[in-house]
């Protein structure tokens, strides 16, 4: 019986390693390597720090968004974040699709321009938000134009479709492979651990 545990628990860790293997590190803890400014002549406020990715803008600021070289298609994309109150950014699927981060842990309340919302398209379905300044992480998973997002370990979209973009987006070719991007126009935001793991296309 106890064999049989052991072989169990080694067959998992094994399992949960080979599905790690299967993500990518979109940002490498050491620079910019991947990334490009969507706007050569902005202003830019990212830097690397201790291996996070800061938009260290100041209050009443104008930055610059950081868009990725490589393209997707479906995917299942992971990142953590750190926002202060008060503070506005981003997290773009494809380019065209807004996952809203807002410093707004006092309201309480999910909202369609609130934090983790498919930005003025759909609210999350539970509040999840932590309080500014702690890290909060995401699992979004896109597949065609259907979006299931989870929040700080809450299921706050579940397979919602996504059939137009959200503004503020690349380009409106919502039917082709896009870019991840950080909107870094607003205010402050940091983020570390930012992978991908590219789906069969349905």
């Amino acid at each position: 019986m106890k064999l049989t545990s052991t072989v169990l628990l080694v067959a998992l860790a094994l399992s949960t390693s080979l599905l790690a293997q299967d993500f990518k590190p979109l940002f490498n803890g050491k620079d910019l390597s991947g990334w490009h400014l969507r706007k050569p002549d902005g202003q830019s406020a990212w830097k690397v720090v201790d291996g996070v990715l800061k938009n260290d803008l100041a209050k009443g600021a104008h930055g610059v968004d950081l868009v990725s070289d490589a393209k997707f298609w479906n995917f299942t994309v992971r990142y953590e974040y750190q926002v202060p109150d008060g503070s506005n950014s981003g997290f773009y699927l494809r380019g065209r699709h807004e996952l809203q981060i807002l410093g707004d842990f006092k309201s309480g309340k999910p909202a369609k321009g609130g934090n983790g919302a498919i930005y003025q398209h759909t609210a999350p379905s539970v509040f999840a938000s932590k309080p500014g300044g702690e890290w909060q992480t995401v699992e979004a998973t896109m597949i065609g134009d259907k979006v299931t997002v989870t929040l700080n370990g809450q299921k706050i979209h579940d397979n919602v479709t996504v059939e137009r973009a959200t503004g503020s987006e690349l380009d409106s070719k919502v039917n082709e492979p896009g870019s991840f991007f950080l909107q870094g126009d607003h205010g402050a935001v940091s983020f570390r651990k930012i992978e991908v793991k590219e789906l069969p296309k349905e």
